[in-house]
């Protein structure tokens, strides 16, 4: 069940799709799904959401999004630059005007002192070549919480592109 500061924020997100004629498709690795389960908890939002990818793995991540082994490797599945692939790579295998990801460590295990439990690295991309980046550092708050976050900040960072096109 959501909580109303997430049903507000989905319904305008899918109102202002809906006016534009936008729609969206979600790559999400730490948040395992709930951005699509959040915004297909509203009646009607296929209209606006037109698929996810639950990429938690790596391998995932390549075979389904086309992130690049060479990206993998060099900057690991929590960065800016998979991030951004996995965002390019939504919108490349969907007929949408939007796409967002979501990777990072939600914890409460599989942090290193580079990388601590809550960072989270989004990206949005649209279909016009605008791109959106945003590295967070929720910090420990639980995984629930930190989940939660990220759902909110993919949402924002929709609704900023929608709101531009």
């Amino acid at each position: 069940m959501m909580d109303r500061e997430l049903i507000e924020q989905t319904k305008a997100l899918l109102d202002l799709c809906r006016r534009k004629k936008l729609s969206i498709a979600a790559a999400e690795s730490c948040t395992g799904g709930l951005l699509a389960a959040t915004l297909t908890e509203i009646a009607g939002s296929s209209d606006v959401f037109e698929r996810g990818f639950v990429t938690y793995s790596n391998a995932a991540k390549q075979a389904m999004l086309g992130v690049g082994a060479e990206t993998l490797e060099r900057h690991g599945a929590v960065s800016r630059e998979t991030a951004r692939a996995m965002a390019q790579g939504a919108l490349a295998q969907a007929p949408v005007e939007l796409a967002v990801s979501i990777t990072g460590i939600a914890g409460p295990s599989g942090a290193t002192p580079s990388k601590p439990v809550g960072l989270i690295y989004l990206a949005a991309a649209a279909r016009n070549g605008r791109l959106l980046e945003h590295e967070r550092r929720f910090g420990d708050i639980g995984r629930a919480q930190v989940r939660r976050a990220c759902v909110l900040e993919a949402l924002a960072m929709l609704r900023e592109l929608a709101e531009a096109m």
